[in-house]
């Protein structure tokens, strides 16, 4: 597994979280974290990639593609801020280069698995089927995430492309019966095995305490120690 692509059934849900977590999961290993589309922030402002090293504890290779101000889909946001799109087979480029000069590459998508890149309508699964490469699907707990995360699962199936597996992206110190019973329904949903729970708030915690208990919220699989019992 030397290239990873990382997708959430949506936004906000821990997704860069996650990424952080396998990073730093990874100690050991030289990893680098690609985002292809960074939207919603100003120049100079930290992305999510520069997030992901951060709180793997450094040691981590971060490189964004493109940037976008305004907090939209990659495609509305660079037609409206008149610059070039990503397109899928940069982002396979950009990866593949990376992955000659480290072990692992992970590939941190913006939104969910079919957000539009460009108006030709590119997206995540596209750059994954040219890669050949996994995805790791980031779900939130609760109430919903079931039917979201079969979606994202189908969609890959239809796509050729593999579900290495799901990661809850925040988990509630005290889960509601809907997301204790998520634990169990999660890898039916999505025909894969459920990788790890990341705690609620693990993204505010200090660098190195982070680094530390990263193995702790993934399974096995992922360089972790987690299981879902």
């Amino acid at each position: 597994m030397t290239i990873l692509v990382v997708s959430g059934t949506g936004t906000e849900i821990g997704k860069t979280v996650v990424t952080a977590a396998v990073a730093a999961a990874s100690r050991g290993r030289r990893v680098a974290v690609l985002k292809p589309a960074q939207t919603g922030l100003a120049p100079g402002e930290p992305g999510d990639a520069a997030e992901v090293a951060r709180l793997a504890g450094g040691g981590v290779t971060a490189v964004e593609l493109a940037r976008f101000p305004e907090p939209l889909a990659p495609a509305t946001a660079a037609r409206r801020a008149g610059l070039a799109p990503v397109r899928p087979y940069e982002v396979a480029e950009a990866a593949e280069k990376l992955a000659a000069d480290h072990d692992l590459v992970l590939v941190e998508g913006a939104g969910g698995l079919l957000v539009r890149f460009d108006d030709d309508g590119g997206t995540l699964a596209d750059a994954a089927r040219l890669l050949s490469a996994p995805v790791l699907v980031v779900a939130p707990a609760g109430l919903g995430t079931l039917n979201a995360t079969a979606l994202t699962a189908e969609a890959l199936s239809h796509r050729g492309l593999t579900c290495r597996g799901v990661v809850v992206g925040s988990m509630p110190q005290e889960p509601d019966l809907a997301a204790r019973c998520n634990i169990d329904d999660l890898p039916v949903a999505a025909g894969a095995p459920l990788l790890g729970a990341v705690p609620a708030g693990a993204g505010a915690l200090p660098s190195a305490d982070f680094a530390a208990r990263a193995r702790s919220w993934l399974a096995p699989e992922l360089g972790g120690t987690w299981s879902p019992r």
